[in-house]
């Protein structure tokens, strides 16, 4: 078990190192168009499955409540909170829509939209960007695997270097914690 562990967090450390060497660039792309869209009055729009879509509450939360500072809210909203909305919207169109159709009713032109998925397969999120591109949103995918649709659709995609799940979902948390601690030092 002790050998099992070390092998995990030596992966976990992998990657991050991977990211490091090779995603600086676009999570400072990603903050930028946050900063923009916080700067214009905009919003950052979350979405994502499972725990992905734990990692869209967290990241808006960070944003709404603090990350490290007392400090104005910065808006931000997970499209994976009402479920009232999620649930009508999947049982009268189909899950596919739950997030483009709420980004139609929700989203404006200084929002910036970022769809999590660890494969970027999920066909809701790819609906998501596309809806937020047709609205002239800027779009972010945050994927792991070959990035899978959502990468090819978003205007900026941070694809983890990994297949394993739980390693793609742990780097994310870090990128969006980076984002959160980032945004927060400029804006505040």
């Amino acid at each position: 078990m002790r050998d099992r562990i070390k092998d995990i967090l030596l992966e976990n450390i992998r990657i991050k190192e991977d990211i490091m060497r090779d995603g600086i660039e676009r999570i400072i792309d990603i903050t930028e168009l946050i900063l923009a869209a916080e700067r214009k009055g905009g919003k950052v729009i979350l979405f994502g499955n499972g725990g992905s879509a734990s990692d869209s509450q967290h990241i808006a939360a960070e944003l709404v409540g603090r990350f490290k500072k007392d400090r104005n809210a910065l808006a931000a909203i997970a499209l994976t909170v009402n479920t009232s909305i999620i649930t009508s919207l999947a049982n009268d169109y189909g899950y596919e829509v739950i997030f483009a159709r709420q980004i139609e009713a929700l989203g404006q032109k200084n929002d910036i939209a970022i769809g999590i998925s660890t494969s970027g397969k999920a066909r809701n999120v790819a609906a998501g960007i596309k809806q937020a591109k047709k609205m002239g949103i800027r779009t972010v995918a945050l994927t792991g695997g070959d990035g899978g649709e959502a990468a090819k659709l978003a205007d900026i995609a941070l694809i983890v270097p990994s297949l394993v799940t739980a390693r793609i979902q742990e780097a994310h948390i870090a990128i969006g914690h980076i984002i959160c601690e980032l945004v927060e030092q400029e804006l505040c």
